[in-house]
């Protein structure tokens, strides 16, 4: 490794919209996010699956899984 061309590696906080804040480490200082984890719809299993076109149904319908 060269000396003095990498980026200085140091304790940063990401703070979230919803309020969650993690302690890590990162080359940048302090990190805003909009979504994280806990209030991800994937994660707290909230998500819904959008199927307009009935691609699903279909699918299930094909290789006969329902």
């Amino acid at each position: 490794m060269q000396e003095g061309i990498h980026p200085k590696y140091q304790r940063t906080t990401i703070r979230c919209a919803c309020g969650e804040v993690i302690e890590t480490g990162s080359t940048k200082k302090d990190i805003t996010v909009e979504i994280c984890s806990k209030c991800h719809p994937f994660y707290t299993g909230k998500q819904k699956l959008v199927d307009t076109s009935g691609r699903v149904e279909k699918f299930n319908k094909k290789y006969g899984l329902q």
